[in-house]
């Protein structure tokens, strides 16, 4: 049985754009009529997951949760959110929400254990608050597997290259947003990752597997191809 898919997005837009298309690009379609049922909630105006999550901002929840009607209404069957820092509020959005809800988390572990079985020590490049809220690392300790971190200097250049004015979030894709996260993705290798988990949904757009020597793990393509299965549709080989 074919099925709709909520995207519960706008954190940020973009990240919300690039996902859509990874579905678009992944899905086994010849012809129009052959992709997926999507409904999209783009709400731009969700508080900030980081301050929120570091106590420093208003709490997401109840936009997020507002959101989640709102796709209920419109008949998706499944609701994905792409957006890592917003999973903090994931089990709450669950418990209030009786609805099918992939989580980016878990379906990026599957992969990584499915894909790279000998995965010991993955690098982590995400958000400060994503870090603070150990929500990879708890995630992938379930199998044995260690999430190691860029040191403070470097993760406040992160920060920078996410959220700063030249940063992704604020549309640039070269220049030194792009040069902090290949060289933090470096130096977390040359500390002895075996892979790269690129832990904010803006990360990808700069940084792609053949920037780096060891795989990229990349949480919205896996989550994209998640939801393209749980669909029932096909992923394009």
């Amino acid at each position: 049985m074919k099925k709709t898919i909520g995207i519960l997005g706008g954190m940020g837009p973009e990240a919300t754009a690039y996902f859509y298309e990874l579905i678009v690009k992944n899905t086994k379609a010849e012809k129009d009529q052959e992709h997926i049922h999507v409904v999209i909630e783009s709400n731009p105006e969700v508080p900030p997951r980081t301050d929120a999550v570091l106590e420093q901002g208003e709490n997401p929840l109840p936009y997020l949760i507002e959101g989640v009607r709102t796709l209920r209404g419109a008949g998706v069957d499944f609701i994905v959110m792409p957006c890592v820092t917003a999973h903090y509020y994931y089990n709450e959005i669950v418990a209030q929400e009786k609805i099918s809800f992939l989580n980016l988390l878990n379906e990026t572990l599957l992969y990584a254990v499915r894909k790279i079985p000998k995965l010991k020590i993955a690098g982590l490049i995400s958000s400060t608050a994503t870090l603070k809220a150990k929500l990879f690392h708890e995630t992938f300790e379930k199998e044995g597997i260690e999430v190691i971190n860029p040191n403070d200097e470097e993760q406040e250049k992160v920060m920078e290259a996410i959220f700063g004015a030249q940063g992704i979030k604020a549309g640039f894709r070269t220049g030194r947003c792009k040069e902090i996260i290949h060289g933090v993705a470096d130096e977390l290798i040359r500390r002895g990752a075996e892979a790269v988990i690129a832990g904010c949904t803006e990360v990808p757009l700069v940084l792609r597997e053949e920037d780096i020597s060891v795989p990229l793990i990349e949480p919205l393509q896996i989550l994209a191809e998640a939801s393209i299965l749980m669909a029932g549709y096909e992923v394009k080989s």
